[in-house]
């Protein structure tokens, strides 16, 4: 059994300015979200992947109906982690500062995040459960944050696969989990002695 993650096509809109307020990082938000994205050849690593899921979000859904011929199954759970400012929406701040300050809130699952980080969590395990019970290749197209959290979760699962700090956007990651072969092999006989 193969899963193979891949982030969506690049995002042709770039990042916003380096100092913004927090209404103009949402406005960007808005931007990035209705973007248009730069395709680029996929390498499918010569496997008949069977099924593909995807997050819902466009993106997403225009790299999964490139790379795979067949129906594309669109997922809310995969979308991607929601951002949410915790500055003023006046206050102009280096990005890197509003960045940080989000994904520190949101890792200690802080009020002001519309998501915490347990429900991406649930999300993450519910959509491993499911692709796992399906016993078969299949692809999975979605974000940076959600592809990490879902390398964590199959490689706990006993998956292999690559590490990655930052997912290429169009490229897939293969996570393989060897069928057991410990009934194949005779038993061994053990001497005991009292």
């Amino acid at each position: 059994m193969k899963i193979g993650l891949i982030r969506h096509f690049k995002v042709k809109r770039g990042y916003p300015n380096s100092i913004v307020s927090s209404k103009e990082l949402m406005n960007w938000v808005e931007e990035y979200e209705a973007s248009d994205v730069e395709e680029n050849e996929v390498e499918l690593s010569g496997i008949k992947w069977e099924t593909c899921y995807s997050s819902s979000m466009r993106r997403a859904e225009v790299t999964a109906r490139r790379v795979f011929k067949g129906d594309v199954i669109l997922l809310d759970d995969l979308r991607e982690i929601p951002l949410t400012p915790l500055f003023p929406s006046r206050v102009k701040l280096p990005l890197f500062i509003h960045l940080f300050a989000i994904r520190m809130a949101w890792w200690f699952n802080h009020p002001s995040q519309a998501e915490s980080k347990k429900v991406v969590l649930e999300k993450i395990k519910r959509i491993v459960d499911r692709v796992i019970s399906e016993n078969q290749d299949i692809l999975i197209v979605g974000h940076g944050g959600v592809m990490m959290f879902m390398r964590r979760e199959l490689i706990r699962r006993g998956f292999s696969g690559p590490s990655f700090k930052r997912p290429e956007n169009g490229k897939v990651y293969i996570f393989e989990k060897k069928k057991d072969d410990s009934r194949n092999h005779p038993s061994r006989a053990y001497i005991i002695k009292f």
